[in-house]
């Protein structure tokens, strides 16, 4: 086939083939139904410099016209995980520091010794209940209605037993429980301690969960956007033999990728800005750090690792609703496993090493660092860098299982 005859000649379905400004809708359709193709300069085979748009403009601007009037997509992609947002944003919003139930078995002298203000600031953190019965007062830790029992043996030793079931409060309440032992030590003795600890908090004193909630829920959208537009993208373009279209057509590959990869970040962007203008807003009260724009550049590098993995599904799978299902089996586990919905601080060594090959993990923890907590370029750098080469080994991969048309 030569230039001049790539913009007339039919493929072998008998469907016109793509005219030289690209391709106008999905199925090959030029864009504007039954009117004849223009010819390209001659001898060329390109379309006429000055006269038609570009086709990384052309295929963009489908791409987002398409995107914008399918309902479900946009649902999916820009209001479900706003939902998401707004509704563990609501529910958390007046969550503070977790209060623990303790159980008292008999006379403790270290707890009977907190007095006054001491023992208004004790009872804050930990509220705690007199229990004559310790096998009662046992039977209700075990079944999580308390955290914990403390009772005093007849040496004199403080004896605290806790469920485990909440590594986190568990751990809270035997430092709460220590603090108040030892402040009771130093006061038997008569002598003041040799030193003082005074702690402060790094992060604002009124730090909310939204600072937390937000970049989680922020990359758990982007990579389920990112995964689910190239994989199913990839699919349908090859079964309605729109690739193929688009492999006759005048019109380079680094067009089609870089027009499909637009579109995704500028989606991500998007999510992105109403993410934040929506947490940001005094109903929820998010509060920005200094470094808040290296979001901008990590949002755009893991939107091009996620691409990756939905370009590798794109390739094996041959049907949307194969797609669809690798998709998931990819993007739910590895959301939970990654600390987009709560934290892993609490969770078993192995699944936290686990967790740690997910990039979803890299990418949350990083937006976490410089959109809430004060992180900067060391922050950034290393996990922009490490999701582009994720990016760049996972397409390599599908290349290999990448092709233009059903096989």
């Amino acid at each position: 086939m030569t230039g001049d005859q790539t913009s007339t000649q039919t493929p072998g379905d008998g469907t016109p083939a793509v005219p030289d400004d690209a391709v106008a809708a999905h199925g090959g359709i030029p864009a504007q139904a039954g009117a004849a193709p223009r010819r390209p300069a001659p001898g060329s085979g390109r379309p006429a410099a000055g006269r038609t748009p570009s086709a990384f403009r052309s295929l963009s601007r489908v791409m987002i016209v398409t995107f914008l009037r399918d309902r479900s997509a946009l649902f999916f992609v820009v209001l479900f995980p706003l939902m998401f947002l707004l509704l563990f944003g609501t529910l958390f919003k007046s969550a503070t520091s977790a209060h623990a139930k303790v159980a008292q078995v008999g006379s403790v002298a270290a707890l009977d010794s907190v007095k006054g203000q001491a023992r208004t600031e004790l009872e804050k953190v930990l509220a705690i209940s007199r229990e004559p019965d310790e096998a009662e007062a046992l039977r209700k830790v075990r079944k999580g209605d308390l955290d914990a029992l403390v009772e005093q043996d007849g040496s004199g030793t403080v004896v605290l037993r806790f469920s485990a079931a909440d590594q986190v409060r568990a751990g809270a309440v035997q430092e709460i429980v220590n603090s108040v032992v030892q402040q009771a030590n130093q006061a038997a003795t008569g002598k003041p301690p040799a030193y003082t600890l005074r702690s402060t908090p790094v992060e604002d004193q009124s730090i909310k969960p939204i600072q937390y909630l937000t970049p989680g829920l922020l990359g758990w959208a982007i990579a389920t956007g990112a995964v689910f537009s190239a994989a199913l993208t990839l699919v349908t373009w090859r079964r309605k033999r729109l690739l193929r279209r688009l492999r006759l057509a005048p019109v380079s590959v680094g067009a089609i990728v870089a027009s499909r990869v637009g579109v995704s970040i500028l989606t991500a962007l998007v999510q992105t800005a109403i993410f934040v203008v929506v947490a940001s807003t005094p109903a929820f009260g998010l509060k920005l750090t200094g470094n808040w724009w290296l979001t901008i550049p990590m949002v755009i590098c893991g939107t091009i690792a996620f691409m990756s993995i939905g370009l590798l599904v794109g390739s094996v799978a041959k049907t949307e609703e194969a797609a669809n299902g690798m998709a998931q089996i990819i993007v739910l586990p590895m959301s939970f496993l990654s600390g987009s919905f709560f934290p892993l601080d609490g969770a078993p060594s192995w699944l936290q090493t686990v967790s740690k090959v997910m990039p979803l993990r890299h990418l949350v923890t990083a937006t976490q660092s410089v959109l809430t907590r004060g992180g900067g370029l060391g922050d950034a750098l290393p996990t922009m860098g490490g999701l582009l080469l994720f990016a760049a080994v996972v397409t390599a991969i599908a290349w290999r299982f990448f092709d233009w048309d059903e096989a």
